[in-house]
């Protein structure tokens, strides 16, 4: 019987299907920042005996959708194709028994903050659906372009620290009575110290450093937390610019 499932429930949900795969994973979404659990699992299923084949889709834009971090985790794997669809919206996650379709991304994020919603198949019990699926999951695989991006890794530690945030286009009037306490990171969405001149958080920052782009489209307001497009030369969304800085 197809099943409901809520925020909680999803990323569980995603999980098990990702420990379960004995033949084939395939991750479809838009964006992709991958939990420390998922990445255990993926790297497991990797390994494995035979391995799993993992197909991975996520949406092609001018800025890469993959957290550089986890690309790079990515495309260490052996047994792993990842591809690109323009004006990919869809959010699928399937094996070879099962599959979720949510709205959420594959976001560590957006299963911890978001209001999400989707529906989990099995092959047993709704053949047919999920039969379905699995073919639109072929579709867009096999309308998918291979992957443009990848990373180059920085050996010189001291090159990564002494690159800077740049000089931001964002014009602050007047420091703010506000502008004291937590604020978050632009890209990952913990919370942080709030500093609109350096809106990453240091785990984050490294791996914004080996591009240094302040014009790099990041995931939210630095100083609400919502989800928002943002970047380090503009990290704040205009309804909290207009509070903050009158």
């Amino acid at each position: 019987m197809i099943k409901f499932l809520t925020t909680n429930g999803l990323s569980a949900a995603i999980e098990d299907l990702i420990k379960n795969s004995k033949e084939r994973l395939y991750l479809i979404s838009p964006y992709i920042q991958l939990s420390p659990i998922l990445k255990r699992e993926i790297q497991r299923l990797d390994a494995s005996i035979p391995p799993v084949n993992i197909k991975v889709v996520c949406r092609k834009e001018e800025k890469m959708n993959i957290n550089p971090e986890d690309l790079e985790f990515l495309q260490k794997l052996k047994n792993i194709n990842i591809l690109m669809l323009e004006s990919l919206h869809a959010k699928c996650y399937s094996n070879e028994k099962t599959a979720i379709v949510s709205s959420m991304n594959l976001l560590d994020v957006s299963q911890q903050k978001n209001w999400e919603m989707g529906f989990k198949i099995d092959h047993e019990t709704d053949p047919d659906v999920f039969n379905e699926v699995k073919k639109y999951v072929e579709d867009i695989w096999n309308e998918g372009k291979q992957f443009q991006y990848s990373i180059k890794k920085i050996d010189d530690k001291s090159a990564v620290q002494k690159k800077s945030y740049g000089t931001s286009k964002f014009t602050i009037k007047a420091p703010s009575s506000q502008m004291v306490g937590t604020g978050f990171c632009i890209r990952c969405g913990v919370k942080m110290e709030v500093n609109p001149s350096r809106p990453l958080c240091s785990k984050c920052y490294p791996i914004w450093a080996n591009y240094s782009d302040p014009k790099y489209e990041e995931n939210y307001c630095h100083v609400c937390g919502k989800e928002s497009k943002q970047s380090v030369e503009k990290p704040v969304c205009y309804s909290c610019y207009k509070k903050l800085y009158k």
